[in-house]
């Protein structure tokens, strides 16, 4: 059902990019009827059709800069969930590359209710043993593949590691232990999605998206807490 599930939605993304109406999109991608299509529209996009039809215009994600003991961090959010949590040096940077990912959303600074997803979030970098990673829901969308690996790493227990080889094998692709390295590198939510938690098989760091030093700092605090 998972998988079924993520196919329909990469067809309805590419449908919705290269079809002109929303109708013709609808049952290009493989839906018999359009009242099943809007029943399922809002979770699959967590927008309207004609709102990612067009770039994501006008759909509001909520943001926030700030700092933390790896340096800055931003996290944004759309209606669903968490779409992006970065970490860097530079505060712009991080926003100059949340405005890339979305071009044409409207993003909003954040209100009091966000700040409290805010310090969630900077909790969870700071391996704070009363933040649970699994509470905040997140919005992150990609291929079935992409989808069962990142479902898997949220399954790694603070703490501990594990191994690209043994992560193809827990999601039954046993071989598959290179594009298991880029699901992991395609991963845009640090730390919720905890992508620091695999390692080499020899037990070495490997590359990691917000740099290595992070990812070395990340799992001696968790191993700490």
């Amino acid at each position: 059902k998972q998988y079924r599930g993520a196919i329909l939605r990469s067809r309805v993304h590419s449908e919705l990019q290269t079809n002109h109406s929303v109708t013709e999109a609808i049952y290009a991608a493989g839906f018999n009827a359009s009242s099943r299509f809007y029943e399922h529209v809002a979770r699959m996009l967590a927008m309207q059709p004609s709102e990612y039809r067009a770039g994501a215009e006008g759909v509001m994600i909520r943001f926030a800069v700030g700092e933390c003991s790896l340096g800055s961090i931003l996290v944004a959010a759309t209606g669903r969930g968490v779409c992006a949590v970065s970490l860097g040096d530079d505060p712009d940077v991080l926003l100059h590359d949340l405005e890339r990912q979305f071009p044409r959303a409207q993003l909003v600074g954040a209100d009091s209710e966000f700040e409290a997803i805010v310090a969630h979030v900077v909790g969870a970098v700071e391996a704070d043993p009363k933040v649970a990673l699994d509470t905040l829901p997140i919005d992150i969308q990609g291929t079935a593949f992409q989808e069962r690996v990142w479902r898997a790493l949220r399954a790694i227990p603070q703490g501990t590691t594990t191994t690209y080889a043994e992560l193809a094998q827990a999601i039954g692709a046993p071989t598959a232990f290179r594009a298991v390295a880029r699901a992991c590198a395609d991963n845009r939510i640090a730390v919720l999605i905890p992508c620091h938690r695999v390692v080499r098989s020899d037990g070495s760091l490997s590359g990691y998206r917000w740099g290595v030093e992070r990812k070395r700092s990340l799992l001696e605090r968790e191993a700490r807490a």
